[in-house]
């Protein structure tokens, strides 16, 4: 035990005069990471591992081989994702506003794309549609400034097709309809009234996913 607070006591020492050596000479501790050429800003959906989530991971990996020869980042939208949707669906709106702020601010030639499956393209149409009440959400579109900054959207498995006086997103809004694609795989309860559950989780396999980067990337070019 005292070895191993030694041990301990020792790598401490190590790494601050490692810092204070660093300070004194300049050495950069990180290098700063270079706007890239295109953002996909993504919300996962319900239930699903923090970040992009199993589906947004696919759709940027088949956008980045569709975009050879220009950067792709990417940034998983940070709201819980849970299922108390009238909670966490605006926390995402707020979160995912909040990047295309940023990015528009601190990387101004960069294209942005905006993407969301399932609950996380609920999120998306919240930032997206035309600012009306649709059931018991209220929309916070992005602001008018900000709308130029975004290239194209794309969502999957989009819950908006099921609300009262809802419907596809390019249909419910003005400002990004022709620049969307919103794709529902077949009898997807979640986007239908179909009642094919797997449907849910089919956009990789039934190749919407290809589908929406063909047209995502066609936007880009």
């Amino acid at each position: 035990m005292l070895l191993k607070w030694m041990s301990g006591v020792a790598g401490a020492a190590v790494l601050a005069m490692v810092a204070s050596l660093q300070a004194v000479i300049g050495i950069p501790t990180a290098a700063a990471q270079p706007c890239p050429d295109v953002e996909v800003i993504f919300a996962r959906g319900t239930g699903a591992p923090a970040g992009l989530g199993w589906l947004g991971n696919a759709f940027v990996d088949s956008l980045r081989g569709k975009l050879q020869g220009r950067t792709v980042g990417a940034y998983g939208v940070n709201y819980p994702a849970s299922f108390d949707f009238d909670v966490s669906a605006p926390l995402g709106a707020a979160d995912a506003t909040g990047r295309v702020q940023w990015m528009a601010d601190n990387c101004p030639d960069t294209k942005l794309v905006l993407g969301g499956n399932s609950q996380g393209a609920g999120v998306i149409d919240l930032i997206t549609v035309d600012p009306k009440p649709l059931g018991r959400f209220t929309p916070t579109p992005l602001p008018a400034h900000l709308a130029d900054r975004v290239a194209a959207v794309a969502v999957f498995g989009n819950p908006l097709r099921n609300i009262p006086g809802g419907g596809p997103l390019p249909a419910v809004s003005g400002v990004y309809g022709p620049r969307t694609i919103d794709l529902c795989g077949l009898d997807d309860p979640f986007c239908s009234s179909g009642l094919n559950f797997p449907a849910h989780f089919s956009y990789i396999k039934n190749g919407m996913v290809d589908e929406a980067a063909n047209f995502v990337a066609d936007r880009l070019r």
